[in-house]
């Protein structure tokens, strides 16, 4: 480690080379990390409170704590997590290397309590904190990739855990289990759209005409500025996702998409409906390919 001092503090900020370039760093500090070479890197230092906000978010929802400073540890008062991301959600943070980094939410509902989508990392601290916002009912699971901590989780707050049939070999002992391809009512306000294709049990939540937290089937891709799904990343069949969205994107009315994996973005309603129609049209031309990592493109 470098001593303290200004040259350090001029480069104080890092990504080790645990790196899995899952992209959570870059969609929290765009303009401090970006890709170079296959990985993140700090491309530059904060230059304001603000930004350094931002890189500290980075750091602690990295899944490898691999941002780090070379002027000593993270200061903990730092962690922003839960970070509201409107009124109505917050991102978990601190994502898990069992859901290979996946993104986690929470829900707010009228009545106080909230619901969880996917699960950050399993921590009895964490538990605290998620908890003392309020009640959480239901944990919610968008597909089996993410399903690590769910009944953990669901234990700790006594909530119910929820996942699609295609997927319950990854929670078996999941309280709720979604069947068949058309949506499910789960609670006032939050619809289940089963989605078969990211795997076999993949699933949309939408909340409040509002929210669609898209687990791997889609997310907002900055390289396309555009709706976008993981085509090279596909478990199950890119040709039965095709069919998932010709099916059920005619239902869909959101504003937010909350992926697991991908950036998050807030259009209107109704351009949100025209980039999925758009994607619809894209998907039906995927064919079947090797998955591929360092082909995806986010």
């Amino acid at each position: 480690m470098n001593p303290k001092g200004r040259a350090a503090v001029d480069d104080d900020w890092y990504v080790d080379d645990r790196c899995t370039n899952c992209d959570v760093a870059r969609q929290l500090a765009p303009e401090l990390i970006e890709e170079v070479g296959g990985r993140s890197e700090v491309v530059r230092e904060p230059r304001d409170a603000a930004e350094l906000a931002t890189l500290n978010a980075a750091a602690f929802a990295c899944h490898t704590r691999s941002i780090r400073r070379r002027s000593g540890p993270l200061d903990a008062a730092a962690d922003p997590f839960p970070l509201a991301l409107d009124e109505n959600v917050l991102l978990c943070g601190h994502n898990s290397r069992q859901t290979a980094a996946a993104n986690a939410y929470l829900l707010r509902r009228p009545s106080g309590t909230l619901m969880m989508v996917d699960t950050p990392r399993w921590s009895a601290g964490l538990a605290d904190r998620y908890e003392a916002l309020g009640p959480i009912t239901d944990v919610l699971l968008t597909h089996r990739d993410h399903a690590a901590h769910g009944r953990r989780y669901a234990d700790r707050f006594g909530a119910r855990l929820w996942i699609h049939e295609g997927d319950l070999s990854a929670a078996p002992d999941a309280d709720h289990v979604l069947r068949g391809t058309g949506p499910t009512a789960i609670a006032e306000g939050v619809t289940a759209y089963p989605l078969p294709g990211h795997t076999l049990g993949s699933v949309l939540y939408v909340a409040d005409r509002r929210y669609c937290f898209s687990g791997d089937s889609l997310y907002w891709s900055r390289a396309e500025d555009a709706l976008a799904v993981a085509e090279h990343v596909t478990w199950y069949s890119i040709e039965a996702l095709a069919a998932s969205l010709a099916r059920t994107a005619p239902l869909l009315h959101f504003a937010w998409v909350l992926p697991g994996h991908g950036d998050r973005k807030r259009l209107a309603p109704q351009e949100m409906a025209e980039q999925l129609r758009k994607l619809t049209a894209h998907a039906r031309r995927l064919r079947p390919q090797p998955v591929d990592f360092t082909a995806h493109r986010w």
